[in-house]
């Protein structure tokens, strides 16, 4: 009898997760379809080309993200191509981002006659060649099963978000020290895109470098000692370089705790992070007219979700990854009760006025 308990318990999670889901990946098509409509606006050439690409990588990853989430348990394989793209894009989005912010917002010092400074605001073009030469590796981890190559390309992602935390935490600083409201105002976008990539930076590289590569290094080496694996060949080959095979299997031990954080994480955290980077974050005219609600209403189901996501991936784990789980949630619910805070303020003032 305890025997049956334990084996329900352990695919009791599955099924609500995958519905969490896909609610949240097809709420965030919706809302994609939204913002890239409203980034049209204004139509007056004015950052058109930093516009423009904020949008394609924005729409291209949440297309996948959707696509890849809905058919974890559809299919046995999804695309490679699609996959690439939307890993490069997501980079994209984040690098192009601060490349602009370092435009729109200067170091008040002179940066480039300190060749270490300077080298910090190019750091985005580091993260983005990480992840580009990432995806061949994860190719060829599929089709020879040399376990290395895969962890490879999950250090290159290590390194390349560790490259950018520094330049992230500069530019966190930079926009939080402007005390001046109708600048802060003007800025108030770049602020929340900077707490945002802030956030990310920290709490991937803490997953990375702390909980995960260890342990895959250490796998990898071992694997190294007990010899090369046989490459793969003929059709099923072909089928690895083009598709990734999905987990299909409800059983939590076969998903593994972090591997679970990272599924839920890649398509539903970095789902939105893509569609908020979609607006182009740059300076903005101060408008009197102001529409909160629909900030509050996003930032609400967000939250939701991931409250959802942590209790589901919980349910099964041991205490110590429960709380690992709690502390890497906490730290991106942090930013979005600031959020709600300060919308909630900004409606206040606004109906006062």
């Amino acid at each position: 009898m305890t025997k049956i308990l334990t084996q329900d318990f352990s695919t009791a999670w599955a099924i609500p997760w995958y519905a969490v889901m896909v609610i949240v990946n097809v709420m965030g098509l919706v809302y994609c379809a939204v913002v890239y409509k409203r980034s049209l606006i204004p139509r007056d050439g004015k950052d058109s080309t930093y516009r423009k690409w904020m949008r394609i990588m924005g729409v291209i990853f949440t297309v996948v993200s959707a696509y890849r989430a809905i058919s974890v348990w559809a299919t046995l394989y999804t695309f490679r191509i699609p996959n690439t793209l939307a890993e490069v894009s997501f980079a994209g989005l984040i690098a192009y981002a601060m490349l602009r912010f370092n435009t729109y917002l200067p170091a008040t010092d002179d940066a480039s006659t300190n060749k270490f400074k300077s080298f910090i605001t190019k750091t985005p073009y580091i993260l983005v060649v990480c992840i580009v030469i990432a995806q061949p590796l994860d190719t060829w981890d599929n089709i020879s099963g040399f376990v290395i190559g895969g962890t490879i390309m999950e250090t290159l992602w290590g390194i390349g978000f560790l490259s950018i935390l520094p330049l992230a935490i500069i530019q966190l600083r930079r926009v939080l020290s402007i005390k001046d409201k109708e600048a802060a105002e003007r800025l108030r976008i770049m602020k929340y895109s900077a707490i945002i990539i802030a956030v990310w930076c920290v709490v991937y590289c803490m997953y990375r470098w702390i909980f995960t590569l260890p342990g895959m290094w250490a796998r990898s080496l071992d694997i190294l000692e007990s010899g090369l694996p046989p490459l793969k060949t003929g059709l099923q080959a072909i089928i690895d370089v083009l598709g990734i095979r999905t987990q299909t299997s409800l059983e939590y031990r076969d998903w593994g705790f972090y591997y679970l954080i990272w599924h839920s994480a890649y398509f539903s955290i970095l789902t939105w992070i893509s569609i908020f980077l979609m607006k182009a974050p740059r300076p903005r005219e101060i408008s009197g007219k102001r529409d909160n609600k629909q900030t509050l209403i996003t930032l609400a189901l967000i939250a939701i979700a991931l409250i959802t996501l942590i209790t589901l991936i919980g349910l099964p784990a041991d205490l110590d990854e429960i709380i690992i789980l709690i502390v890497l949630g906490g730290l991106f619910l942090v930013p979005i009760a600031y959020f709600f805070v300060w919308e909630i303020k900004c409606v206040k003032v606004k109906t006062k006025e």
